[in-house]
């Protein structure tokens, strides 16, 4: 029964009609009190003058109800505005009755109708007080209600700003969860100690797993737009051992037609937790750059591929082209383009090993700009398979350049990798020698050929996220590889942004880097996306320790030996100056070892290892050849044929 009446709380509002004829009887009332004040409490007056006053009042007052509607309002909603219109009804009242009271007098046409002013100013004022009271308590006592009799949220909003108002009043409007909001949280001094709304503020210090604990708090807001990335994580790591909810209030410019709806506080995400703020590009230069242009993106179904296809799509571009050899993805990527009304695209399944269909591809599209972000990216998949990587990750990227430079394209934006730098993995070694084929043919071609490098993306397929948020839907463990492992994090918008911006300001030849702030360690990574899942660490996931895969480094590095930086007009975004090559020699070796990866070549990776001077194999069988490679350095007289029966046996 108890929770029948909850719900009747909850769903059924008063007909308007019911509030306008109560509205109207307590005018009445404070008339008949404004005459027995005004008489010092006794009933010295003309009731039959009283009796001809009350039936034109009815009808001044449901004039002036009906005029401004201040009857329609939900009652246990009243604020600010239902206020103001009750007193334009009283108002528009009150000035009717004095207007006939003058009228009355000049004329005499009435003469037992003459209300005194005394009684108008007082029942005015008696008429808004108990009308706006009534509401007021209507509203306290339907809370009361409904909080006594239904399951109660107990929430703390952190931010005591006008963020943090907006956010309480979202919640307290909230028709279908009830939300008691225990203490407004900000780590300002000045308010500390004082009230919102008869609600207190507190410090955030005082925040700890006890006062959850002891103040049955189930929810903490985040409402503060300013509250740094760093306090967000402390938050997180403070309140590790407590089973309380983190949720965030998104930006004011998400929010839906300038108003804050309670379904758009999501929890804390992990991407919150980068221990840097976003990356943000504002470049107006971007529209112009590819107004009117037919642009390829190769991969374009993959993570960083399809937010590039969105990204662009959003242009006034001639024609997008969609390049992809997986079938299924680049179709959900289509039908999600149709979705947003977005028709001058075509997408097409394609090899970019297949030199005869990329060239009837340029041949039909004629495009001026190619974005490439087609490759394999798997470390230790990739280490078990050199002949692979290298036939799409450097010989993929290097007919897909040479088309782009005989069609004479304007622009070709590569899209590599950290794991370029200072390589340990064949996959990360395939990577460097496409940046290195790229850098040559821009020595020979019209094309501007520019790279974008950058580290591990949030949420990308096989990355850590998705793989961790499987493992704790299963129940865990988490499993690691190294518990020191530290890597470089941005989220895929972040990604494509970048590599957009790039396609702008790049005039050919350069390698693009950015400022990604502190390496994230991936043990706390794991433990923060555990807590974020309601989860502790390691009572109910336990995080398990695998050991390093092959080619994998502990730690990922932006820059390699003998590189130096130049910066750029967005301080976040630098220029990466890599070392002189001898661009006609390493380009002539790069074809040669694609021509002999085709035959399956055994000795291929040692032939990487010549051609990258830095490429150093980390817990992998190719370790053994480093010393080898070093020799030949020393003798210059390495001899890679007898090497090649080591090689076999692996």
């Amino acid at each position: 029964m108890i929770k029948n009446y909850a719900s009747l709380l909850s769903h059924k509002y008063a007909s308007k009609w019911l509030v306008f004829g109560i509205d109207l009887a307590t005018v009445l009332l404070t008339f008949l009190a404004a005459y027995f004040i005004r008489f010092n409490f006794t009933l010295n007056f003309d009731i039959e003058h009283l009796l001809i006053q009350l039936p034109f009042l009815l009808v001044v007052t449901s004039f002036s109800f009906l005029m401004v509607g201040s009857f329609k309002s939900v009652i246990r909603h009243t604020g600010f505005t239902d206020v103001i219109n009750l007193f334009k009804s009283i108002t528009i009242m009150a000035s009717f009755c004095v207007m006939l009271v003058f009228l009355n007098r000049t004329t005499g046409i009435m003469p037992s109708f003459t209300i005194p002013l005394s009684i108008i100013v007082m029942h005015a004022l008696l008429s808004f007080v108990l009308l706006a009271a009534s509401r007021l308590v209507f509203k306290i006592v339907f809370k009361y209600l409904s909080s006594n009799l239904s399951a109660t949220k107990r929430v703390l909003i952190y931010g005591a700003a006008d963020s943090g108002i907006i956010t309480y009043n979202a919640l307290v409007s909230n028709p279908n969860t009830t939300f008691q909001i225990a203490a407004f949280i900000d780590d300002n001094h000045k308010k500390s100690g004082n009230k919102i709304n008869g609600i207190p503020i507190i410090k955030g210090s005082l925040i700890t797993n006890d006062y959850i604990e002891n103040n049955s708090i189930d929810e903490i807001v985040v409402a503060s737009q300013s509250l740094s990335t760093d306090k967000l994580m402390f938050l997180v790591d403070k309140l590790i051992d407590s089973n309380v909810k983190i949720t965030k209030v998104p930006p004011i410019e998400q929010w839906i037609n300038g108003e804050l709806s309670t379904k758009q506080i999501k929890q804390v995400q992990i991407e919150d937790l980068l221990g840097r703020a976003p990356i943000e590009i504002n470049n107006p230069k971007l529209e112009n750059e590819f107004n009117g242009e037919t642009v390829i993106v190769t991969g374009a179904a993959g993570s960083i591929g399809s937010e590039l296809v969105k990204q662009l799509a959003n242009f006034n571009i001639k024609e997008l082209i969609l390049i992809d050899q997986a079938e299924s993805p680049l179709y959900e990527v289509q039908q999600e383009l149709k979705r947003d009304g977005k028709y001058n695209f075509v997408a097409i399944v394609a090899d970019i090993r297949d030199s005869l269909r990329l060239d009837a591809i340029f041949q039909k599209h004629k495009p001026t700009m190619v974005f490439h972000a087609a490759a394999y990216k798997h470390v230790p998949l990739m280490e078990q398979t050199p002949y692979e990587a290298i036939k799409i990750n450097v010989n993929g990227t290097k007919l897909l350049a040479d088309t782009a430079s005989r069609y004479n394209v304007k622009k070709f934006v590569f899209i590599s990798t950290d794991k370029a730098v200072n390589p340990t993995s064949v996959m990360g070694a395939t990577k460097r020698m496409a940046e290195m084929y790229i850098s040559c043919l821009q020595k020979q071609s019209k094309t501007k050929f520019i790279t974008t490098r950058f580290g591990n993306v949030l949420g990308s397929n096989g990355s850590v996220i998705p793989l961790f948020k499987k493992q704790i839907e299963k129940g865990g463990p988490l499993t690691l590889t190294h518990q020191e492992i530290t890597r470089y994090f941005m989220t895929i918008p972040e990604a494509s942004q970048l590599v957009l911006e790039a396609g702008t300001m790049g005039k050919g030849g350069e390698i693009f880097i950015f400022d990604m702030g502190e390496s994230v360690k991936i043990f706390d990574l794991a433990k923060n996306m555990i807590k974020l899942s309601g989860l502790r660490y390691p009572e109910d996931i336990d995080i398990k320790i695998t050991g390093l895969r092959p080619g994998e480094k502990l730690y990922e590095e932006l820059l390699a030996n003998g590189e130096n930086t130049l910066s750029t007009y967005h301080k976040k975004i630098m220029i990466s100056r890599t070392r002189a090559l001898q661009y006609a020699k390493v380009k002539s070796d790069i074809e040669e070892l694609c021509m002999i990866n085709r035959f399956q070549n055994n000795n291929i990776v040692l032939k990487m290892k010549r051609l990258i001077p830095e490429y150093k194999s980390n817990n992998s069988y190719y370790e053994r050849f480093d010393k080898q490679v070093q020799n030949y350095k020393k003798t210059k007289n390495f001899n890679v044929d007898s090497a090649d029966k080591t090689y076999k046996n692996i």
